[in-house]
């Protein structure tokens, strides 16, 4: 598992924009079809905008048509960490980053083969490094 990076709420907010500060640390969820990796087609890697930890790959990402960046596996189980979310009168499954408990998205069991998982994150949760 990563080492714990912790910040004060004042440092999260000095380093990241509103929204990605309303996403990460606040949990909200950009609005669909807004984000800037939604429909991002480079080869690259996925990082967490708060820490900078490696979170997905563009080769396990794929059209869910959701409007948010969708992925069928992270690059390292132990990158994430799931908890049960009900809110919204919802049961779901959120996903954090396992380094710097930075709110992600969702997991759903709806997705491709091989693993039939959709991470559905917020463009807002993520940068993105383009590889040749």
């Amino acid at each position: 598992m990563p080492e714990k990076m912790t910040k004060k709420e004042e440092e999260w907010r000095r380093k990241l924009t509103p929204e990605q500060f309303a996403v990460t640390r606040q949990g909200s969820t950009e609005p669909a079809f807004t984000g800037a990796f939604h429909d991002l087609k480079d080869k690259g890697n996925y990082h967490c905008v708060c820490c900078g930890a490696e979170l997905f790959r563009s080769s396990e990402k794929f059209d869910s048509g959701t409007g948010w960046p969708s992925f069928w596996e992270p690059t390292e189980a132990e990158t994430i960490l799931e908890k049960e979310d009900s809110s919204y009168g919802m049961r779901r499954v959120e996903v954090l980053c396992a380094s710097c408990d930075a709110h992600l998205g969702h997991v759903f069991p709806d997705g491709p083969p091989p693993t039939g998982l959709r991470y559905c994150i917020n463009s807002a949760a993520l940068k993105f490094s383009k590889t040749p």
